[in-house]
């Protein structure tokens, strides 16, 4: 057996082919040489089960399950010659079974080469299908025998409407329709039998509508025997470049059409030359076309504007300006060119458009003078003198004169609008404008400045006095100029005008100061009763300043909180009970101190500061009746006051209303808030104070009117509003009881309020006679220094505490 093993042994060695010899588990009996050379390894080391290290993990599961099944077999491996990976292979491995010597013979036959055939094949293929999928070309191959599809990359299925799989196999018929496969059959004949390229151009519609215009190449495949065996299809979509061909086509026939039908001048010229010109270009200078032709476009150019029009030809550029041409009479045209380089029947061209601008120029001149002149008397405007006076100003300054101006308004014009219309007032402006004109020098300047003011700008000389006493002469003539009568319509009207008067320099430095300083002398004029003239006074001008900074100041004292309500008591009369109080504004002001309403109100009133103000006074006159509410201080109603501004104001009701749903108890705030406004705020417009009134009575607020007496309100609108107090202004109280005509006046308020079911209450009241005067005359309630003054709020609460308290003791001790 040894023997016939060692020479089975010899037969294997002398196998030129790896041979292995494994038991019935896999373990080697013996290697041939040709197997160990294989395995880079040395015979006796790849015995026993060391051989199969030359597999990998997942080759060498699958083999010993194989190798657990006594059948032949035949597999291939992936073998490794070292444990580096060198040598590595293919094997293809068969496998046989010898039954009766119970192991397994094993024959491996290297296939690493035919491997990597495939795999570069494979990749080839890859390469080729990668690089047919993204060239921007459509691209098919065809057999010959049946005209089937054997290729074909993505781009040629999808525009015939399927995929590169799909298409293989299918006809051409079937693939591109037999109606264009039988229009492109001379073709494919011609290129089958001729065995030359065919090539030809067709349009392929879309589904969308659309339609794309391709360019087909047919390539002959002639086979070694000299046949045709098949057809490559290469297709270039050029729909866009036929697109861009039209659209030049159509671009230059719009352009034709255009030339003739544009009512503007158009002419091409090439290098300067002109090459062709529209009717209207020729109809604009007076030259034909032939005329035109051949001839350099600068010989139509207005000598004058010949270097800019070179070089912008020079530089090429697509300009629009404005500039001049000549006609063949000689006469001078302005024109626009608006100029463009393009492209006419494949050359390159200037094109110019000639814009007659003659119409235009003269409207830009009337709408020039129109914007710088007053329409109805023809003398300068605001806008044109203001340009004026700030180049006189600079002149002046440069020369070291004075300049003088005046501001001239006409007294009570409006007058005469309203009651003789404006056709007569614009005559009578036409007319002074005349006569202020005719009373000044040519050097002097004019103009209307708005309505019914006009400006004098004189020129004097380096003297302040000399040019007073002169400009005291002109204003002297103006005044007796205007106010002479103006027969309008048939009948005779005068004005007379107010002048003020600013010097440059001394009382300004830029044109708006010097306006506003004149501005200034006229109002004083204006105050010294009209018909006057007058300089402009330094010390007015501070006045009018220090306003301006208190207005500055009152606009950041709210938020800054530096406002404080006082209060001041209001007791019943008969018994002397305590039963309300008002709250007075006062202003904590950082520099002068508390200020009262009457050094501010009026600042704010201007400014409409009053309404952010009158709201914050009534939300902490709110606040405050609600604590005392709270703490049972009982000293309501508040009365709080209301500026016109703030009553008159569009959403006064509401932010009345937000102020009370503030607390969350509309109706418990509103019985604890009376609202005060005068008598002369009743009688602007009866019918909508009326409604508001209704609206905050509505509310359940109570409603007073303050001062009354001096407003001249009549008793009808008394009886109309629903009023629940009237005040007795301190005026009349002030002369109590002596004077006959204020203890009469009085007397009569208190028997009208309490006719109409009003309380009265008299403000003011400071000495023990006054007192008893009005409690002998029935009046209600009392205010005043004799009761207690405005009291900041803790002074205020500490009075009306101690109040209650002697009324509490009055009350206990009396029988």
């Amino acid at each position: 057996m040894a023997r016939h093993a060692s020479a089975d042994h010899t037969a294997w060695d002398a196998l030129p082919g790896p041979v292995l010899l494994l038991d019935a588990q896999g373990s080697a009996l013996h290697v041939n040489p040709a197997f160990a050379a294989f395995a880079r390894r040395d015979a006796a080391h790849l015995l026993g089960r060391a051989w199969q290290e030359l597999l990998d993990a997942d080759s060498r599961r699958g083999l010993l399950a194989q190798l657990a099944q006594p059948a032949d077999f035949a597999t291939a491996l992936f073998v490794s010659g070292s444990a580096a990976g060198e040598g590595a292979a293919w094997v293809e491995w068969a496998a046989h079974w010898q039954a009766e010597a119970g192991r397994w013979l094993c024959l491996l036959h290297d296939a690493s080469a035919a491997k990597r055939s495939e795999a570069e094949a494979r990749e080839q293929a890859r390469l080729f299908r990668l690089l047919a999928d993204n060239v921007p070309v459509l691209i098919a191959y065809y057999r010959a025998s049946d005209f089937q599809c054997q290729f074909a990359n993505k781009a040629y299925a999808r525009t015939f409407g399927t995929d590169e799989r799909a298409v293989v196999g299918k006809t051409f018929a079937e693939v591109i329709g037999n109606d264009a496969a039988a229009q492109i059959e001379p073709r494919v004949q011609q290129m089958l039998h001729l065995q030359q390229p065919a090539a030809y151009e067709r349009e392929l519609a879309q589904p969308d509508g659309s339609t794309r215009f391709i360019d087909v190449n047919l390539l002959p495949h002639v086979g070694e025997g000299g046949d045709t065996v098949g057809c490559f299809v290469l297709i270039s979509d050029i729909t866009r470049h036929r697109l861009a061909e039209r659209a030049v086509r159509e671009s230059e026939e719009r352009l034709a059409k255009f030339l003739h039908a544009s009512a503007e001048g158009i002419v091409f010229h090439k290098d300067g030359v002109i090459t062709d010109a529209n009717p209207p270009l020729c109809a604009l200078i007076g030259y034909t076309l032939e005329e035109l032709r051949g001839r350099p476009a600068l010989d139509f150019v207005a000598p004058d504007q010949v270097p800019r029009v070179t070089a912008v030809m020079q530089a090429g550029q697509e300009i629009s300006y404005e500039t001049a041409v000549v006609d063949k009479a000689g006469r001078r045209i302005a024109v626009e060119f608006i100029v463009r380089t393009m492209l006419r029947n494949g050359e390159r061209l200037r094109m110019t458009i000639v814009r007659d601008i003659r119409d235009r120029q003269a409207a830009q001149a009337r709408i020039h003078h129109l914007a710088h002149h007053d329409a109805l008397t023809g003398l300068p405007n605001r806008m044109s003198f203001m340009e004026q006076l700030q180049q006189h100003m600079v002149a002046a300054e440069a020369e070291g004169t004075r300049l003088a101006l005046l501001f001239i308004d006409l007294d009570h014009f409006k007058r005469v609008n309203d009651s003789l219309g404006h056709l007569v007032g614009d005559t009578l402006l036409r007319t002074v404008a005349a006569r202020i004109l005719a009373s000044l020098r040519a050097t002097d300047v004019v103009a209307r400045f708005g309505g019914d003011e006009f400006m004098v700008l004189l020129h004097g000389g380096p003297s302040r006095e000399q040019q007073r006493d002169d400009v005291d002469e002109v204003a002297r003539k103006l005044l007796a100029a205007i106010e002479v009568p103006v027969n309008a319509e048939g009948r005779p009207i005068s004005v007379t005008p107010s002048i003020g008067v600013a010097f440059f320099p001394g009382d300004a430095g830029t044109p708006d100061e010097l306006i506003k300083n004149a501005d200034s002398a006229m109002y004083l004029a204006k105050s010294k009763g009209r018909a006057n003239h007058q300089f402009f006074d330094r010390g007015i001008a501070d006045s009018a300043y220090a306003a301006l900074v208190l207005e500055g100041q009152l606009a950041h004292a709210l938020e800054r909180g530096e406002f404080e309500l006082y209060f001041q008591p209001q007791l019943r009369l008969r018994d002397g009970v305590l039963v309300s109080c008002e709250a007075l504004l006062r202003w904590n002001h950082p520099e002068r101190g508390l200020l009262l309403p009457d050094q501010f109100i009026p600042v704010a009133e201007r400014q409409r500061l009053m309404l952010a103000i009158g709201q914050w006074a009534l939300t902490e006159a709110a606040r405050c009746a609600l604590r005392w509410d709270a703490q049972g201080l009982a000293v309501a109603p508040v009365a709080v006051n209301l500026s016109t501004v703030q009553f008159q104001s569009v959403g006064f009701v509401e932010a009345v209303a937000q102020v009370l749903a503030d607390d969350g108890d509309a109706a418990r705030a509103a019985r604890l808030i009376e609202l005060e406004l005068t008598e002369r705020m009743l009688m602007d417009d009866i019918g909508e104070v009326k409604h508001r009134l209704l609206r905050l009575k509505a509310m359940g607020l109570g409603i007073s009117v303050d001062d009354f007496g001096t407003g001249y309100s009549s008793l009808g609108h008394l009886k109309e509003l629903p009023i629940d107090k009237i005040k007795i202004d301190r005026s009349f109280v002030h002369d109590l009881p002596d004077n006959r005509d204020s203890a009469a006046i009085t007397r009569a308020i208190v028997q009208l309020g309490l006719s109409l079911g009003m309380t009265v209450t008299a403000e003011g009241v400071e000495t023990e006679a006054q007192r008893a005067f009005l409690l002998r005359q029935g009046c209600d309630q009392v205010q005043g220094l004799l009761i207690g003054p405005p009291m900041p709020l803790a002074a205020f609460e500490d009075w009306a505490r101690q109040r209650r308290a002697a009324e509490r003791g009055a009350a206990t001790s009396s029988p």
